[in-house]
């Protein structure tokens, strides 16, 4: 038997539907784990990176559980948890205990915090106590539930949430646009891009990339070429919408724009990395749904629901 060595597109087209249907499996839970991997790390954008990790961990972990999973909310969580705290031990970063007080333990069970600070616990605590707060206080998990994620005790995991509200009143941020997207804006190659998308100079456009760019559409497709790029996404040229450039969660970034039958939308989020003056890396983040309706909240516009071939209503 001759042995197989390449990875056929048989093989490929039956993982895209093992994985589509893990995908549906998951998607009561996907809304409630993008906003803890956006909390427990601080930022939308590791949060982001967070989830899209967790979900190809949770589902490349399938083939070595040996039984089914009955709570998928926990299996999510717990793998993003580890994750988290995987990276942070990597960046020689002190991850924390949870150790159990020797008091009275006081139950906080009214979550009381706006949205906007919980974003900034990560710079106040330590990995663990943030993920015991949110697993507890925000996402209800009870404590034997969270201490299973977190590899502690349900005493430990009460002390770090007592810890979490004595440090959060006095969390305080400030933010400065105008700087970042005026960087943005004196890139010559991002300038030349936006003017070649608008004006559906699909040409122009690839001379800006180099031969060997890397085109990813999270969840979507990735593309290792330019050449790739020309076969595979860009085969039927631009799709004859607008981009602008936002400062979205202080990163500059290229918003697409749809005009939809009620005022424009979001059809898609792209960062760009240029080198020597070439684009060398394009992220495209069209199919992510969570992060794009997130956006659409921050930046006040919405998030068009209908582009094929995605269908989010």
């Amino acid at each position: 038997m001759k042995p197989i060595d390449n990875i056929t597109l048989d093989i490929v087209n039956e993982t895209r539907k093992v994985r589509d249907e893990f995908f549906r499996t998951i998607s009561d839970y996907s809304s409630d784990l993008w906003n803890y991997c956006k909390f427990i790390t601080g930022s939308p954008w590791d949060g982001e990176d967070l989830y899209q990790e967790t979900i190809i961990k949770s589902f490349g972990f399938l083939p070595q559980r040996w039984i089914e999973i009955t709570d998928k909310k926990y299996y999510l969580f717990k793998v993003a948890t580890n994750t988290w705290i995987d990276q942070c031990r990597k960046l020689k970063r002190e991850t924390g205990i949870l150790d159990e007080p020797s008091e009275t333990i006081e139950d906080f069970s009214n979550p009381l915090f706006l949205e906007e600070i919980l974003i900034y616990l990560d710079s106040h605590l330590t990995p663990k106590q943030v993920a015991a707060f949110l697993l507890l206080d925000i996402f209800k998990f009870n404590a034997e539930e969270a201490a299973g994620i977190l590899q502690s005790t349900p005493g430990g995991v009460y002390s770090a949430v007592q810890r979490a509200r004595r440090n959060i009143a006095s969390i305080d941020f400030t933010q400065s646009k105008s700087e970042l997207l005026s960087n943005h804006k004196t890139n010559v190659t991002i300038q030349s891009y936006l003017k070649a998308f608008n004006n559906g100079d699909l040409d122009g456009m690839l001379k800006l990339f180099s031969d060997q760019a890397q085109n990813e559409a999270y969840f979507g497709f990735q593309e290792f070429s330019k050449y790739e790029m020309i076969k595979g996404s860009l085969r039927f040229g631009l799709p004859g919408h607008t981009a602008k450039e936002f400062i979205l969660w202080n990163k500059p970034v290229i918003i697409v724009i749809s005009n939809g039958d009620q005022g424009p939308e979001i059809h898609d989020i792209q960062l760009q990395e240029v080198e020597n003056g070439k684009i060398v890396s394009h992220k495209s983040y069209f199919f992510r749904k969570e992060f794009i309706l997130a956006a659409a909240k921050e930046l006040a516009i919405k998030a068009q629901l209908e582009k094929p071939p995605v269908n989010w209503t």
